[in-house]
């Protein structure tokens, strides 16, 4: 991108930056970097059937 299409995406992007660090959800369920999601998602994955595989271990081969 040349500078002014930098600066134009910033112009146009910071009004909602603004208005959410200053109105953040109370609900929101956020969780740490480098984990797999928030606990409710789970819940939301077994009601449809659904289930997110194991985390593993990096290095860690799965048995089986």
């Amino acid at each position: 991108m040349r500078a002014d299409q930098v600066e134009a995406a910033w112009r146009i992007l910071m009004p909602v930056l603004y208005v959410w660090n200053a109105n953040p959800p109370g609900d929101f369920a956020n969780y740490a970097g480098g984990m797999w999601g928030p606990d409710s998602t789970q819940g939301l994955m077994v009601q449809q059937g659904h289930s997110w595989p194991s985390p593993v271990e990096l290095g860690e081969r799965p048995k089986g």
